[in-house]
C-alpha cells in the first residue's frame, strides 16, 4: 500500500477507500455465490477486512468490518434479502464474525503501531551510532593535526629555545601540513552532512579540466607530500559543464587517498579521456592496491583498510561518490595489474569548445 499511497490518504478518503473494497469483494463473491456458499464469503470478506487493516486507520476499518457483517448478512445468510437470521447456528456465526472482524482490526493496527515504534527506535539507535562513530572518528583525527600544530607553535613562541631559519621553516611547513589535514577533515564532514540532508545542488558551469586538474595539484606540494603528480591529458579537449567545486573536492579527496596508500617517492597520475559526451577521469597510483574482497566497500562511510598510520575517517571515499552520482555519474575502483589502485569517474557532460566561463 506504500506503493499504490505514497502519501497515507485522510481520514475521508480511507473511508471511501475501505467502502469500495467491501462493495467490490462483495459483488465478486455474489457473482460466484452458487459455486462458493456463505461460509466461504465469510472468510473472503474477513480477509479484505484484514487487508483494509493493515493500511488504514481504526475508524476506517470499523466501517469496513460493520459494511461487510451487514451485507454478508443480507445478501448471503439464508434468508437471503433480509436481515433476518434463519437458524441459532448462523446468528452465532454472525456474531463470531463481527467479533473476529473487530479483533482482527484492533491487533493489526496494534501491530503497525508497534512496528513503527520499532522502526523509530531503530531509527535513533542507528543515528545514535552513526554520530558516535562521527565523533569517535573525528576525535581521533582532530586530535592529530591540532597537536601537531600547538606543538609546532609553542616551539616557534618559546623564549626558551633558540629556533634557526632552518627550524622555523621545518615548523612552519609542519603546521602547513597539519592544517590542511584539519581542513580536509571539516570539509569531508560538512560534504557528508550536505549529501546526507539533501541540500546538495550542483553549480553546473562550462570548466577546463586543465584548471581543474592545475587547482588540485597546486594543493599538494612535493617537498610536504613527497610524490610526484603527472597528469596525462589529450591535445584537445572541450569545455566540461560541471560543478568545479564538487569536482575539486572529489580529485582532491582521489590523490589524498593515493598518498596516503601509495609509498613515498612514487606516481601518481591524473588522466582524462572523452568519450561520447562523457568526461572521463582516472586517479592510479604505485600503491599495493586494494583487497579484492574490500573493493565492494571501499565507497562505505568510514570504511577503512586496516592499514596502520594512514588515518582518515572513512569520509573522503563516500563524498567521492556521493559528489560524482550527483552530476549523475559513477565511480569505479580496480586494481592495476603491476600495483597500485584506480579510481575512475565516468561523468555524462554537456560540452563546448567556446570558452564560456562565467567567471570571466
Amino acid at each position: 500500500m506504500e506503493i499504490i499511497f505514497k502519501n497515507q490518504p485522510g481520514k475521508i478518503q480511507q473511508h471511501i477507500y475501505s467502502v469500495a473494497i467491501v462493495l467490490l469483494v462483495s459483488a465478486v463473491c455474489y457473482a460466484f455465490f452458487q459455486n462458493t456458499g456463505y461460509h466461504s464469503v465469510a472468510l473472503i470478506l474477513m480477509a479484505a477486512v484484514s487487508v483494509i487493516a493493515m493500511f488504514f486507520e481504526i475508524t476506517p476499518v470499523i466501517t469496513a468490518a460493520v459494511l461487510s457483517a451487514l451485507i454478508w448478512d443480507y445478501f448471503f445468510i439464508p434468508p437471503r434479502f433480509t436481515f433476518q437470521i434463519g437458524n441459532e447456528e448462523d446468528i452465532l456465526m454472525f456474531l463470531m464474525y463481527f467479533i473476529i472482524a473487530l479483533l482482527n482490526t484492533v491487533l493489526t493496527i496494534k501491530k503497525r503501531q508497534f512496528e513503527k515504534k520499532a522502526r523509530e527506535k531503530e531509527g535513533e539507535e542507528n543515528l545514535l551510532k552513526l554520530y558516535n562513530t562521527i565523533l569517535n572518528s573525528l576525535s581521533n583525527e582532530l586530535r592529530k593535526p591540532i597537536a601537531a600544530i600547538k606543538g609546532a607553535t609553542d616551539k616557534l613562541l618559546s623564549k626558551t629555545q633558540l629556533v634557526d631559519e632552518k627550524l622555523k621553516t621545518d615548523l612552519i611547513s609542519e603546521i602547513s601540513v597539519a592544517s590542511l589535514r584539519l581542513n580536509r577533515q571539516v570539509e569531508n564532514l560538512l560534504n557528508t552532512s550536505r549529501l546526507e540532508s539533501g541540500t546538495l545542488k550542483l553549480n553546473g558551469q562550462f570548466c577546463d579540466i586543465n584548471r581543474l586538474l592545475y587547482a588540485v595539484i597546486s594543493e599538494f606540494r612535493e617537498n610536504e607530500y613527497h610524490h610526484k603528480i603527472e597528469t596525462i591529458l589529450p591535445e584537445s579537449l572541450p569545455f566540461f559543464n560541471i560543478d568545479f567545486g564538487l569536482m575539486e573536492q572529489v580529485l582532491l579527496n582521489l590523490v589524498h587517498n593515493a598518498i596516503n596508500y601509495s609509498p613515498p617517492g612514487s606516481t601518481i597520475t591524473l588522466s582524462v579521456e572523452y568519450e561520447k559526451d562523457k568526461l572521463i577521469l582516472r586517479v592510479d597510483d604505485e600503491g599495493l592496491g586494494f583487497p579484492k574482497d574490500q573493493i565492494d566497500k571501499a565507497f562505505d562511510r568510514f570504511y577503512r583498510l586496516t592499514n596502520p598510520g594512514t588515518g582518515g575517517t572513512g569520509l573522503g571515499l563516500s563524498v567521492v561518490k556521493g559528489f560524482v552520482e550527483a552530476h549523475k555519474g559513477k565511480v569505479f575502483l580496480e586494481n592495476i595489474r603491476g600495483g597500485g589502485a584506480r579510481f575512475t569517474i565516468v561523468i555524462p557532460a554537456i560540452t563546448s569548445y567556446i570558452n564560456s566561463y562565467k567567471d570571466e
